[in-house]
């Protein structure tokens, strides 16, 4: 195991600083001992140990770990691009998100990343025509981790949701690559319309706590949107809105807000 581990580290560095800061973890604080063994110590790559973690977090009386763990390990072989956005998440959650100080943390302990990757899983399962599979990850996610993820929603890599509470992403929203958003957040409908009737948020969006964004829209790139602002009107790229029904108040005030997390009007890069 520890050879397969070694030759693993040397192709995987985000599996490799993961197993690293377990065994650290392990030697600090000996009564994580089993957890961190449990979870990352046991597993010959970032795949199984993923699919240990969503297992123990989502298994219930109706469906157990063993299954919930196979069920995704059959995932993951048959899609690796679904792990390497799971790194990209892991990767954006330790740079942006000023709380995580190891990559140990987002997969042992944020709801947050533990709830995107459910919804990856759940993603896979549903255009591969498991349906029921699919909405069944989907309410254990919202009963586990208070999150609502629709599975046919389509979200990028690189994402970052912070504390994660009562998210809200309906079913034909669309994400882009590398948006942040914190908790409270709802990409939602305005009617039954059969056809898109989510938002759709483009690459490096910045959301803020608890703004509600409603319809068929469009949120530009790099754009960002207050705390508590609903927005019903398309946002241009780089601009920031506010308020209800939100208005653009500025420009973005910096390249990148999703990375940078300035959430203050006026506050440039």
């Amino acid at each position: 195991m520890a050879e397969a581990r070694t030759n693993l580290h040397e192709m995987d560095p985000v599996w490799q600083r993961i197993c690293e800061e377990a065994e650290d973890s392990v030697a600090r604080e000996p009564l994580v001992g089993a957890l961190m063994h449990d979870g990352i110590l046991q597993h010959a790559g970032f795949d199984h140990a993923l699919s240990y973690r969503l297992a123990m977090k989502l298994a219930s009386s109706e469906m157990s770990a063993q299954t919930i763990a196979e069920i995704a390990r059959t995932a993951y072989a048959a899609d690796a691009q679904i792990t390497q956005d799971a790194r990209a998440d892991l990767v954006a959650t330790f740079d942006r998100d000023p709380a995580c100080h190891r990559f140990v943390q987002p997969l042992m302990f944020f709801k947050g990343y533990q709830a995107v990757q459910a919804y990856r899983l759940g993603h896979h399962l549903l255009v591969n025509g498991h349906h029921d599979l699919a909405y069944f990850v989907q309410m254990r996610v919202s009963e586990v981790f208070g999150v609502d993820i629709h599975p046919a929603a389509r979200i990028g890599k690189g994402i970052m949701i912070d504390h994660a509470h009562s998210i809200v992403i309906g079913e034909t929203a669309v994400v882009g690559d590398n948006v942040s958003m914190l908790h409270s957040v709802t990409l939602g409908g305005t009617g039954k319309e059969e056809e898109i009737r989510h938002p759709t948020i483009c690459n490096g969006v910045l959301i803020g706590a608890g703004a509600k964004v409603l319809g068929n829209i469009t949120v530009g790139h790099c754009s960002r949107i207050a705390a508590g602002s609903v927005v019903l009107q398309d946002v241009p790229p780089m601009k920031t809105v506010a308020g209800v029904p939100s208005k653009i108040v500025g420009e973005a005030g910096c390249a990148q807000p999703s990375v940078t997390m300035h959430q203050v009007f006026g506050v440039a890069d």
